[in-house]
């Protein structure tokens, strides 16, 4: 699992991982090896063992990010909404946004 999705379930919020945590990766043998390089933040940097307990939540934060990336490639811009709206009205865009939400539900 992602070490980012485990340092956001521990904080409870999506850190600036360009100044407050900055992660660097040593590949060894080919395998991706990330850890934390810098942790710029009031709470106290957490061990391996605290992140890894956070296993299960950073699954459920990914897969939720995937749901939604494609969720907003299927809602479409802004303004191809607003088109749907003028051509078919309220009522069956927010049944189309409701389908979508159905068809590709959060974990």
């Amino acid at each position: 699992m992602s070490l980012t999705h485990k340092i956001i379930a521990y904080l409870g919020r999506t850190p600036d991982f360009r100044t407050e945590i900055i992660l660097q990766d040593n590949m060894v043998e080919g395998v991706s090896n990330p850890y934390i390089k810098e942790w710029n933040v009031a709470e106290a940097q957490p061990t391996e063992e605290q992140l890894n307990a956070l296993e299960s939540q950073a699954t459920i934060l990914e897969s939720n990010n995937q749901v939604i990336s494609t969720r907003i490639g299927l809602y479409g811009t802004t303004a191809q909404q607003l088109e749907y709206i003028v051509e078919n009205g309220v009522d069956a865009f927010i049944a189309r946004q409701n389908q979508i939400k159905s068809d590709n539900p959060k974990s």
